[in-house]
């Protein structure tokens, strides 16, 4: 179970660094938003993924707020666009 928790984080990992490049890259403000989000997703996911290897209830709390930190960043950013384009 141990390798295979070590697997998902190495995929997560590999699909992060994807996503920073697409958010360094990216064409537009919209896609650059979108793929940073996905990255705190991501390292939410290998948080659980750590949880799940240790147990430890730590990483259970460390999920919650970075899972909200994203949520809050992207309606926060979603507004900020919708007040931008508004002529």
């Amino acid at each position: 179970m141990t390798t295979f928790i070590t697997v998902i984080q190495v995929l997560l990992g590999f699909g992060a660094g994807l996503l920073i490049l697409r958010a360094w890259k990216g064409p537009d403000l919209v896609d650059r938003i979108v793929a940073l989000d996905l990255v705190l997703l991501m390292l939410a996911g290998g948080l659980a993924a750590e949880a799940a290897r240790t147990g430890s209830q730590f990483y259970i709390a460390a999920v919650i707020v970075v899972a909200l930190i994203a949520f809050a960043g992207t309606i926060l950013v979603a507004r900020f666009v919708e007040w931008r384009d508004v002529p």
